[in-house]
């Protein structure tokens, strides 16, 4: 059991996806959260996972220095899990230096920054790359930050197992570039080791960890668990690389599958490097992906239970 009681947790992104279970497992550890985001309202939803004087909101944004360093006063730990496919280098450069540099000035014990497998400065995808900066402006402004990169994180509310399944009535599903591998990671178990980096720091101070499930599938492989998962047999049809390169030129048009940025990512496999250390320095056991997916997933077979389920599962 985690002993985060009475310390102060300010968490950038805590209204995102991932950012709901590190809330849960903070809030389940006895700290006392203050979730930063530039709109409060998107985060009202995790106020009931709280008790009363656990759980507070301040407006911020992480392009603007002085917001961020209001957000970070008093803090005994800060956890950056902010993330955007838009403006990438005021969300992961800028915004990862101005709560480093904040969290620095603010004398804070601890701070996790979530970063991405595959961050790079040197990247061709910009996604990458600014992660890359991003990590190298935490370093420079907290040298003893915790820096966590995950690979692809499923879970309930996650946009590519929902997508996929969801386009399993099609009668063929494309797959994009087949061979490109992942280490998808299930959110909960992230969420762990994210909140035990928070609130007992000094094992993980100044380090790196690549966090990724127990299983490697290529993206064929992922595509066929997630529509097995859903219980469908749809058939799928690799989609060439010339064409899906093509493609990706007009991911800039409103309802585009592809971006030219992620057709980038995709060139380069999402796995952890031979030797990282992951989950099993935080103690967290890797839950597989047929374990847990067709709780969320059966309901595109037929199953309009199956989301109320889950829902009912992700707040208890």
């Amino acid at each position: 059991m985690l002993d985060g009681k009475n310390k102060l947790a300010t968490v950038f992104g805590g209204g995102g996806f991932i950012g709901r279970y590190v809330c849960e497992q903070l809030f389940d550890s006895g700290a006392r959260l203050r979730v930063a985001s530039r709109n409060p309202r998107s985060a009202y939803f995790i106020q009931p996972l709280a008790q009363v004087g656990q759980f507070g909101f301040v407006q911020a944004d992480v392009a603007n220095r002085d917001s961020v360093r209001h957000a970070v006063e008093g803090a005994h730990t800060v956890v950056n899990l902010v993330g955007s496919f838009k403006n990438m280098k005021a969300a992961h450069v800028d915004g990862a230096r101005h709560i480093a540099e904040a969290a620095r000035d603010a004398g804070v014990q601890a701070l996790v920054h979530i970063s991405a497998m595959g961050a790079d400065p040197k990247s061709d995808s910009v996604y990458s790359r600014t992660k890359g900066e991003g990590e190298a402006a935490v370093r420079a402004a907290f040298p003893g930050a915790s820096i966590i990169r995950p690979s692809i994180v499923f879970g309930p509310e996650d946009e590519l197992t929902n997508r996929l399944a969801s386009m399993a009535k099609l009668p063929v599903l494309p797959v994009v570039a087949p061979n490109c591998r992942f280490q998808p990671v299930y959110v909960e178990d992230l969420a762990k080791a994210i909140a035990k980096a928070a609130v007992e720091p000094a094992a993980y101070a100044g380090k790196t960890f690549e966090i990724g499930g127990p299983q490697v599938f290529t993206m064929r492989e992922l595509t066929a668990e997630i529509l097995k998962a859903a219980g469908r047999d749809t058939e799928l049809v690799d989609v060439p690389g010339p064409l899906a390169s093509a493609i990706s030129w007009l991911g800039f048009l409103p309802g585009a599958p592809l971006t030219r940025d992620q057709w980038m990512m995709l060139q380069r496999d999402n796995v952890a490097e031979a030797g990282s250390t992951g989950l099993e320095a935080f103690g967290v056991h890797p839950t597989p992906f047929a374990a847990i997916a067709p709780d969320w997933l059966e309901m595109y077979g037929g199953n309009r239970f199956a989301r109320r389920r889950v829902n009912i599962t992700a707040i208890n």
